[in-house]
């Protein structure tokens, strides 16, 4: 079974999804093979570099008030506390376009899921950059990866395209929001589901 992950680093949504999936995947074992693939989505590609205070950036974006945001942010941690993602306080919003690129080339090193992981934790669990370049690297060393071929990518355009090819792919079919997971190329499940949700989902489809 091919499952599409198409996820933005600086989505909250996108951490409580992938661990609700991982832990739906625990449980079905290996009655189902599975290769779990991540796809770029960026939720704010124009973003400059030095980002932007996440409160201020939430409620122009969404309208929302900071009672209601820290409402939200609650029930996130809620969550995220309930399939094993521990969410910190997250004080700005960043361009995520080359932890994307960090994350394609990682997916050529076999080292694509444990990448994600190590700068979704960046970002939301410790409030780092996931654009900064000491960020990236360091997340590279964290989960194995050579150091200097890492800082090369990370220092470069490397992969710029390819990830820009991808995200437009997604978006031509039809995907506009994060998280979105894609199997067998035909069917979605979007949002941070429970674990439940997923492991029936893939059983059910995996009998079909």
């Amino acid at each position: 079974m091919k499952i599409d992950f198409v996820s933005d680093v600086a989505c909250p949504w996108c951490a409580v999804g992938l661990n609700s999936l991982e832990l739906a995947l625990a449980k079905i074992g290996p009655d189902i093979p599975v290769e779990l693939h991540f796809r770029p989505f960026e939720l704010n590609p124009q973003m400059s570099p030095e980002g932007e205070d996440a409160t201020e950036h939430l409620s122009r974006k969404y309208g929302l008030t900071p009672e209601q945001l820290d409402r939200n942010r609650a029930g996130i941690r809620e969550r995220g506390a309930a399939v094993g993602f521990q969410f910190g306080d997250r004080a700005r919003v960043w361009n995520t376009f080359d932890a994307h690129r960090l994350i394609h080339w990682a997916g050529l090193e076999g080292k694509q899921r444990e990448m994600k992981h190590a700068l979704l934790k960046a970002y939301h669990g410790r409030n780092e950059n996931p654009g900064a370049h000491d960020v990236l690297l360091r997340a590279a060393e964290e989960v194995g990866l050579d150091a200097d071929r890492a800082r090369e990518v990370i220092e470069s355009d490397r992969y710029a395209a390819e990830v820009r090819a991808e995200e437009r792919h997604w978006q031509q079919l039809g995907v506009n929001s994060v998280p979105s997971v894609i199997i067998n190329d035909r069917h979605l499940i979007q949002g941070g589901q429970p674990p439940e949700v997923f492991e029936q989902a893939l059983r059910q489809l995996a009998q079909a």
